[in-house]
Formats: structure tokens, sequence, C-alpha cells
């Protein structure tokens, strides 16, 4: 079926279910544990070969009081419409009340973190979802040595472990049962992950996938039951699995191109983004992006169809780092004014233009320039005789469409000016992105 000029490509039925998750288009990533203490990284344990024991002292040490409605605040400004938090990452620790192990910090410090989060998000109509970690290298059955991600995969001491994965299934389908029937409906459930040697028939996918569609039968889930960040897995294919997930997740990379299956049909997708170069915590991390470079990012990943899921790592006290707000408070300045080329759209189904992209939604295409013109601006791929008027989305001026003498060889293409002399180069109203409302006849 051909795109129709204003509307996005419709979706396979399958994917019904993540049609809010499609709208809203932007959300938060918050990865936070006790990993924050040593401030190295979620994955502190396994670059740096720690034990359990090890690690101990960051758990004792981890006793935050975070301000979660401080949290949901900032995330409400910059924009963002839904937020998963990881309720468990590889270290184990809990941030959930579970009957199946005392590693939480309900047995530890009496708080549970993610009741606490649910409320505050909530509260604040921010749609909700929680991060399960499939790996647990707290737990003495699962694989260690000789598996890719164990922290103890080389250890000569570890080299006749051998692991229970019955075991281990029967107690990671136990926690998954936890969050999903503890904490009332949970619109996100976001898995993570498999690899080689370690999958769906090690993670008993099937049974788990039962559990959830049981519990939580409208939460959206990842691929990564069976995926990774560059292994999209069953979702792609003619055959997709049961637990192949209602979108895909690329890691740190925005794709080329949208992402369609193995017949031409676009698969919903979601490029999960750090605003350093760490998901946790990390304080010798200074390498933060921009807000007009997330601002453009955002952009495209909606012209190519898909979302923008983009993590902050909260410190050991429970506080955004100072750079984490300030980035998010400039991209919520940007949403402020032209969220609705953001939200429910996506592909125009026009041709990249040279100077920034075209999103649509709602029978209208919205240009995002990014560069300003010499002279009047041409609104690539359209015709004159197509448009009815132009408006900045920020303000609801108009944008006229222009003639001009410098573009009289091109009479049936669409420009419009920037300022009452056609001919003239003016400089952009936004210079991070200045959206066109384009209304067609």
């Amino acid at each position: 079926m051909a795109q129709q000029l204003g509307r996005p490509e419709p979706l396979d039925p399958r994917f019904d279910r993540s049609a809010w998750w499609r709208e809203d288009r932007f959300g938060m990533f918050i990865h936070w544990g006790a990993y924050a203490v040593p401030a190295r990284g979620e994955w502190v344990r396994s670059y740096e070969r720690l034990s359990v024991a090890d690690y101990q002292p960051a758990i004792d040490a981890f006793d935050p009081d975070p301000d979660f409605d401080a949290w949901a605040a900032t995330a409400a400004a910059a924009g963002m419409r839904y937020v998963v938090l990881t309720a468990k990452h590889h270290d184990g620790y809990a941030l959930f009340d579970t009957a199946l192990s005392d590693y939480s910090t309900v047995a530890t410090l009496g708080r549970d973190f993610v009741a606490e989060f649910l409320a505050a998000f909530r509260a604040r109509g921010i749609k909700v979802g929680l991060y399960f970690s499939l790996l647990d290298w707290a737990r003495p059955d699962f694989p260690h040595h000789g598996d890719l991600q164990h922290p103890m995969r080389d250890a000569v001491e570890f080299r006749d472990h051998r692991p229970d994965l019955a075991s281990y299934r029967a107690f990671m389908h136990g926690q998954v049962r936890e969050i999903c029937s503890h904490y009332g409906p949970l619109d996100i459930l976001w898995f993570d992950f498999s690899y080689a040697g370690m999958g769906p028939d090690q993670w008993g996918a099937a049974e788990l996938i039962r559990i959830v569609r049981e519990l939580q039968p409208g939460a959206v889930l990842d691929n990564r039951l069976e995926g990774s960040g560059p292994e999209p897995g069953s979702i792609l294919t003619g055959d997709p699995t049961p637990w192949s997930g209602d979108f895909t997740s690329p890691e740190q990379v925005i794709p080329a191109e949208g992402i369609r299956d193995a017949a031409g049909r676009p698969v919903p997708w979601e490029s999960c983004l750090t605003l350093n170069n760490h998901w946790g915590y990390c304080r010798h991390d200074a390498d933060w992006k921009t807000a007009p470079m997330l601002i453009h990012k955002l952009v495209e990943c909606v012209a190519k169809g898909g979302n923008m899921l983009l993590n902050v790592g909260p410190d050991a006290r429970g506080t955004f780092p100072a750079q984490s707000r300030e980035i998010l408070a400039g991209i919520g300045e940007w949403m402020d004014a032209n969220a609705d080329s953001i939200r429910g759209c996506g592909p125009a189904g026009l041709p990249k233009p040279d100077w920034g992209w075209w999103t649509a939604g709602r029978g209208r295409l919205y240009a995002h320039v990014m560069e300003s013109p010499i002279g009047p601006l041409q609104l690539q791929g359209l015709r004159r005789d197509q448009i009815d008027d132009v408006h900045l989305l920020s303000d609801g001026s108009q944008v006229p469409v222009v003639d001009a003498w410098s573009v009289a060889d091109h009479p049936e293409e669409a420009f419009v000016s920037f300022g009452p002399q056609p001919e003239w180069t003016y400089p952009l109203p936004d210079p991070v992105d200045t959206v066109l409302e384009v209304t067609l006849r």
C-alpha cells in the first residue's frame, strides 16, 4: 500500500498494542541501582571482574532518598510521555519487593523504590514501564565460568561451576510474576537481553510470555527475549515467535532507514540512547550530548518511523545529574513549541530534504528546517499546487509561498520565505529546528 502524504504508513495489526506508544514517540529510560556508588557504569561488575563479595560495599553504601516527583517533573517538562525504570539490572539487586530473595532494597533498606517511582510518574500522567534483566550475576545457579558476560567468566576458581538453569528459570519467572502482579497495570515491560548461549530456550521464553500476557495483557514488550541491540530476532521475519516482542530496540544508534520486516512492511522500533556514554551513573564521563543534537536525533527517529528512549543515570543519592537536567530542559523548551510535529507523527512519504527532515501526522506535513537556505526555501518534494498554506508551528504565523526572480526557472516547485523580501537570506526563526506546518489542498 502506498503511503498517503501527511498520513503515516499503516502497520500490521499484530502491532496494535503499541499504538499509544507510537503516538507518544519520546520516553525516558532510567538506569539506577547500587552501581551508582562506584559510579563507573552499570556494567562495572562485569568489566572489572568483581565478585559478589567485591560488590557488597556498593550494596552497603547505597542508601538514597530520591525525589521521584522531581524525576517525573523533569521528564514531563522535557516532553516525555513514558518512562522505563530498571527494576533489576544484571547485578541482580532488585529495587522492588520480592519474596524470592533478600537481595533487594526492600530487604536492605525497607524501601520499595519501584512502588514509589510508579506512584510519582502515574501522578504526572506519564505512562510507566519496568526494565527487567534476564541475567542475574548474584545468583549461584546462573552460568558463571565460560559465560560471555558474567563477572566470573574467566575466574579459575569457578571453572568447575555448574549452573542450574531449571532453578534459575523458576526464580526469574517468579520475579517477573511478582512485578506483573503487585504494581498495577504496566504500560511497558523491557526485558534485557539474549546472547550466544543464553536465549529463549534458557530463559523459558514460551512460559515467560504466557505469564506476562496473562497478567499484563496490555504491556508493550521489547524484542530482547530473543534479541539484543544489534540482533532483532524473529520480529522482522515472516514467522515471528510469540515472544518476538512489539518493537525492536536498536541501542546507541539510529538506523539508516526505517525498520521493515522481510515483506517490506514497517515494524515499530525505538532507539535507546544515553545522554553521555554510560547508562548508569558515571562520575568521570563528561561527554554530554547537547540538546540541539538530541532534538535533531528525535526528529530523525520520528521521520524514520521510530521512537527515542533517552536515558538518565541518577547518582547514588537518587539525583539526576545537573548536566542531564540542563539538556532535558533544552529539549523541553523546543518541545513546548513543536511537540505536534513529533507526537502522533511518522514518516511523510517524501525524500529526505537537504535542509533537515519531514515528519507527518493528522493530515499535515511538518518541515523541520535545520539549515538556513540562501534566498527562499524550497519545500523539496512538493509542488505549489499541492499546498494550501504554511505556518510556523511555534507561533502560528504565516510563512508565505512565494515567487522570486531567483527561482523563476522552477515555476511548479514550492518555495517559502522567512522574510518580506523573498530573494533575501534570513536567519531561521529557531536556529535549532524551525518547524513549518504545511497543510495540503
